[in-house]
């Protein structure tokens, strides 16, 4: 189902999202859907849209969803990098559609997850999806790409 997208300022977009507990894996489905609706739709309206946290849509839970080749669930996600180059993007995020921050990311990380089966899986990421990830995964930490701005000159209206 297509869920509203909360938007910068709201509160809700701050807060730490808990980890998903195994006896809750039964929860994954819907929410998958959920946010897969809501990407979807995002994606016909704005043209845009690769992936999308759990708490955009009001659940705080550590659940992330990538559609870009092909549909993922990532559950419990744990980010490292594997060393210290940065890249620097604009960012863009659903929760402030017409905006653009500049902001500064590693330009490779290791995710480790779990699956929908809740199976242990790991991706290797370089360049825009290092940065993809790495702005999903703030959001289960209640943090903004807006709180990332390079300087206070970081930011664009589209």
């Amino acid at each position: 189902m297509i869920k509203e997208i909360l938007l910068l300022g709201n509160p809700n977009l701050y807060k730490v999202s808990k980890e998903v507990k195994e006896e809750e894996i039964q929860l994954l489905k819907n929410i998958e859907i959920d946010l897969h609706d809501t990407l979807m739709n995002y994606r016909k309206v704005h043209g845009a849209g690769r992936a999308i946290a759990a708490p955009q849509i009001g659940i705080e839970k550590r659940i992330l969803y990538m559609n870009i080749d092909k549909p993922i669930l990532i559950v419990n996600p744990k980010l490292t990098f594997p060393d210290s180059e940065k890249i620097q993007v604009m960012d863009d995020c659903m929760s402030f559609p017409n905006l653009t921050v500049k902001v500064e990311r590693y330009k490779n990380c290791i995710l480790n997850y779990k699956d929908r089966n809740f199976s242990d899986c790991k991706m290797i990421l370089k360049d825009d999806l290092s940065e993809l990830i790495q702005h999903e995964y703030d959001h289960l930490d209640g943090i903004l790409a807006t709180m990332r701005g390079i300087d206070s000159k970081s930011f664009y209206l589209k």
